[in-house]
């Protein structure tokens, strides 16, 4: 279980460090000028800009600030400059609210339907992600290019350990510093929203003392949930493939989403996936 004052209690020490007075746009006047002991912004500087005292300011950040208003916290949020996740995770801190629907850590169970959209996706690597980053399906070409998903034990399916304790997920993904901040900005995101998942709490310990790269991104306190983008990958038989990927979350449970990787037709990446494809079909 999460000790959410604490978890409160150090995101805004961070949101609050990478924030100058010059860009929160605090003129200098008296008692906010001179030498300054730490980074960014002081208590009383982010409390003038949210509207607030600076007593309540210091008991919100240790988690004694009671059941706050949407329209404080939404004052918090605009000083502090956070973006729609960031926002979000402030509100689950403070208010143990999700502000996206959620179906619970109970049994993840992927639908006949989605199962068979992945394999008639045929050479588009894609596979079915849930709570905790977990791979709870996919089809051939994804267990081929990302992970031999079915000799994994069920436990070891899960994006966050094959990012940061699989030694070949460095060759992999070819932007895999990239790909670990996500990794952990998505996991710290997924922590906010369910505080009291065990299974959740025992990954993050586990990534945490296997992995210094984890133990480290993980004390920035990023937060955010990237669905899109470019996601160059390696194989060693067909070497870099330059694909897109693309995140579909199931409308009738918003913890699980397709995940795809998309080549632009005509490419090399769409011929090393098709052969890949033909490869992975064929006898051994």
């Amino acid at each position: 279980m999460t000790d959410q004052r604490a978890e409160l209690k150090e995101f805004l020490r961070s949101r609050r460090a990478r924030i100058s007075p010059e860009e929160a746009g605090l003129a200098r006047r008296a008692g906010f000028s001179g030498r300054r002991r730490v980074p960014g912004l002081r208590r009383e500087e982010l409390a003038q800009l949210a509207g607030m005292s600076i007593d309540y300011y210091v008991r919100l950040e240790q988690g004694r600030g009671g059941q706050a208003s949407p329209e404080v916290l939404d004052a918090l949020a605009h000083a502090l400059q956070l973006d729609e996740f960031e926002r979000a995770h402030l509100y689950a801190l403070v208010r143990g609210e999700d502000v996206r629907a959620s179906a619970g850590a109970g049994l993840q169970e992927v639908r006949a339907g989605v199962r068979a959209l992945l394999e008639a996706l045929g050479h588009v690597p894609a596979y079915v992600v849930g709570r905790r980053l977990e791979v709870l399906a996919w089809n051939e070409l994804a267990r081929v290019l990302i992970a031999d998903f079915p000799e994994l034990p069920e436990e070891q399916r899960n994006l966050g350990r094959l990012t940061f304790l699989d030694t070949s997920a460095r060759q992999r993904y070819l932007r895999w510093q990239e790909k670990a901040q996500d990794t952990v900005a998505f996991l710290r995101f997924d922590l906010g929203r369910h505080p009291d998942d065990a299974r959740l709490a025992a990954l993050i310990e586990e990534l945490r003392t296997g992995s210094e790269d984890f133990r480290r991104m993980w004390s920035e306190h990023d937060v955010r949930d990237v669905t899109y983008g470019p996601k160059p990958l390696y194989h060693p038989l067909v070497g870099t493939l330059k694909v897109m990927f693309e995140t579909l979350r199931l409308p009738d449970d918003p913890d699980q989403a397709v995940v795809a990787y998309l080549p632009e037709p005509g490419t090399s990446a769409a011929a090393g996936l098709a052969l890949l494809a033909t490869k992975s079909a064929g006898p051994e």
